[in-house]
């Protein structure tokens, strides 16, 4: 569950920008770590209501949490925008105070504990935080994903990121992209771009760890007499054998031609009749010798 960032900083969601700046500065007087040293509940509260400020503090993105559109993090709500949690435009600590004025975490600091405050790096260390990761939800194809593709993709604010599928990349694999995320403050460091796959379906192949399978029709003049013919695969057609006499069910093996090319394609075939059966077809199957064959039934 997400975070609420009215109530990290003790206010409800009426408040103004005013309101949020002293609010601010009255938690930074109380629980900065220079003040209170060792304390580490109160650091992070601390940390939380400056991830709390630097959000509300910007009025676009303040404006956007409050109609639902981006979390606390500053991600995207599924709601908006099919299967993709993009990171909303990332600030960096600095954004128009009342009226107007810009104004940042280092003019709170120097407000609250003097100009020469954190001078030797200390107290400033704090306001320099990293960026938010920022997450979404990428759809992969699934051929993409056996055999590895490289994708751009747009993001809300306008940033295009280019992202390598590695091949074997599974449903729920998250990559993480360096430094793609939201901005720091205060020049801190940027976040990470957290990408979770969901890699569609495909209406031939399935998989199975690092094997494929596949069904594959072939005909009665094939099934009987054996043929050379042409298999898909994930990297392309390969020629596959079938042996005389071969029935529906029977699993061929084509090596290498897994996922990764780390498994194999297990290839299942299936004997198919022609769609119209001929008089010739009839009067052969007619003259088919009976054989005393019962097929085995599963017990019970």
């Amino acid at each position: 569950m997400s975070w609420d960032p009215y109530a990290a900083l003790g206010l409800g969601r009426t408040s103004t920008a005013e309101d949020i700046r002293r609010a601010y500065r009255k938690l930074a007087k109380e629980l900065h770590p220079d003040v209170r040293p060792n304390d580490k509940a109160a650091e992070e509260r601390f940390k939380r209501a400056t991830a709390a400020f630097n959000l509300l503090s910007d009025p676009a993105q303040k404006a956007r949490f409050d109609r639902g559109e981006i979390d606390a993090d500053g991600n995207e709500r599924m709601a908006y925008g099919p299967r993709s949690r993009q990171g909303a435009r990332a600030h960096a600590g600095a954004g128009p105070g009342p009226g107007g004025d810009a104004f940042d975490l280092g003019d709170i600091f120097s407000d609250l504990f003097g100009p020469g405050f954190g001078g030797g790096g200390g107290a400033r260390t704090y306001a320099r935080m990293r960026g938010r990761d920022v997450r979404f939800t990428l759809d992969v194809d699934f051929l993409d994903a056996v055999v590895g593709a490289k994708r751009r993709i747009s993001l809300t604010e306008g940033r295009t990121l280019d992202i390598n599928i590695p091949a074997g990349v599974e449903s729920g694999q998250v990559l993480r992209l360096k430094g793609q995320g939201g901005a720091g403050t205060q020049g801190g460091p940027a976040g990470d771009a957290l990408v979770e796959l969901n890699i569609r379906t495909h209406p031939l192949f399935r998989r199975d760890g690092q094997d494929i399978h596949m069904d594959l029709n072939i005909s009665l003049t094939e099934a009987v007499e054996g043929a050379r013919i042409e298999a898909p695969t994930p990297s392309g057609k390969v020629a596959l054998t079938v042996p005389a006499g071969a029935n529906s069910g029977m699993m061929l093996r084509l090596k290498g031609k897994g996922v990764a090319g780390l498994g194999d394609q297990l290839v299942r075939l299936q004997i198919m009749l022609p769609d119209t059966l001929d008089d010739e077809l009839r009067k052969f199957v007619k003259r088919w010798p009976k054989r005393d064959y019962q097929p085995q039934r599963p017990p019970g």
